[in-house]
């Protein structure tokens, strides 16, 4: 079975339909480009992840790629930025308006703008074929697909570099981060005034908890009806504690996740206990009220190519994972999706020029943000630190550091 259209455009084959294929998608099909997306989840992803940073270069790749500001919602906006001492009182503010957004608003802004036909679940890659004039993806189930270009936009754990790039893997940094969401209206109304018109901090030794306002159930995001989202990192060594947070109710222990059903009992009380302990109030309340928090080992992925093949690229997660302090994974995924398609448009009759082009680009990039983020996550994996280094990362955890460098471009050098 051969997923083609003969339509006389060129065509691009992508695998993954999160938010790197679904950039890639839109973005091509406004260039001129027939494409269809590959996920390999045989359901709708809307509803999964939780909070997103967005930056100004995000709503301009938006627009090209279709959803209109003026018409669209992207997300909630903050006056500024707080950090909150151990008592609770305000220890330092920071004036910096910015619109926070969750995963599943966005993914469904841009589900909803690409045409139904184009997008295929349950569809998990199995082998790539490249002819001299075509790509030829291989599923699982038998299907196959052909085209001009084949773009791996599929993740952290991308099937396209495992099959062309097997030696780059991503790895473990030494610290996780606990995450959850919380109904605002959960929250007591003294919590509420501290943190929901705030991107919020609070620093315990060694320790990073963040928050931030986002849409509620059904988007809503009027207040009242909106959500609180949290990111509390902490160390972790991987033959120990990260060890013992991700063995499961039954035993068994998995590697690097963990579904959030099956996080033991115990393990969930003793974070609200050091949350009690070591937090704020505020936040202490807030993960006192989070149903279900949930692991994220923080890892780190760098590629030494986004050109796998004479036809093949990999963008957004499948290339670089950057520890999510500089708060650019869905901002940097839009972004090589734009540049992939400038490139494309800049050499439309020499496809490896193009290929090229967009890697010299992006690869520079990609690993200034990684630069970034391990300068301003480092504190946090102190046990894996020299003295000196350990001082030098201190300069990143003070209140000021902190509200000024947090998820926003700025330190990010090409």
């Amino acid at each position: 079975m051969i997923l083609n259209r003969a339509s006389g455009r060129p065509k691009a084959i992508i695998v993954g339909g999160s938010m790197a294929g679904l950039f890639c998608a839109l973005l091509l099909r406004k260039s001129g480009w027939d494409v269809d997306v590959f996920e390999r989840i045989g359901s709708e992803l809307s509803g999964r992840g939780a909070g997103i940073v967005t930056h100004g270069e995000l709503f301009e790749i938006l627009q090209r790629a279709g959803i209109d500001r003026e018409t669209a919602t992207v997300g909630v906006t903050v006056e500024g930025r707080r950090v909150f001492g151990p008592d609770g009182t305000i220890i330092g503010s920071l004036p910096l308006p910015q619109i926070l957004t969750s995963w599943g608003h966005l993914y469904s802004l841009l589900r909803a703008t690409l045409p139904a036909e184009c997008y295929h679940h349950g569809r998990a890659l199995s082998r790539v074929e490249e002819r001299a004039d075509s790509v030829v993806a291989h599923f699982q189930d038998g299907a196959s697909a052909d085209g001009d270009l084949l773009i791996g936009a599929d993740g952290i754990f991308s099937t396209v570099r495992a099959l062309l790039a097997p030696d780059v893997m991503p790895s473990y940094v030494g610290y996780i981060a606990w995450r959850g969401l919380v109904d605002e209206s959960d929250l007591s109304a003294e919590t509420r005034e501290a943190l929901l018109d705030h991107f919020s901090f609070a620093l315990p030794p060694g320790e990073q908890m963040l928050g931030y306002p986002v849409a509620g159930a059904g988007e809503a995001m009027e207040p009242g009806r909106r959500r609180f989202n949290f990111v509390w990192y902490r160390p972790a060594a991987a033959d120990g504690a990260l060890r013992t947070l991700l063995t499961d109710i039954d035993g068994t222990t998995h590697t690097l996740s963990i579904p959030p059903n099956r996080i033991r009992p115990e393990v969930t009380a003793a974070l609200r206990g050091d949350a009690r302990r070591l937090l704020a109030p505020q936040f202490a309340e807030v993960v006192e009220k989070t149903a279900q928090p949930f692991i994220q080992a923080i890892q780190d992925l760098e590629v030494p190519r986004m050109v796998l093949g004479r036809r093949i690229a990999i963008l957004g997660d499948a290339a670089f994972v950057a520890r999510p302090h500089v708060g650019m994974g869905v901002t940097k995924a839009a972004a090589d999706a734009q540049a992939l398609v400038a490139a494309l448009q800049a050499h439309p009759d020499a496809l490896d020029e193009a290929l090229l082009a967009f890697e010299a680009e992006r690869l520079r990039f990609g690993a200034a943000v990684i630069r970034r983020a391990r300068e301003l996550g480092a504190y946090m994996q102190a046990q894996l630190l020299t003295a000196d280094e350990r001082a030098m990362a201190e300069r990143h955890r003070h209140p000021e550091a902190v509200m000024a460098e947090t998820a926003v471009a700025a330190g990010i050098a090409a």
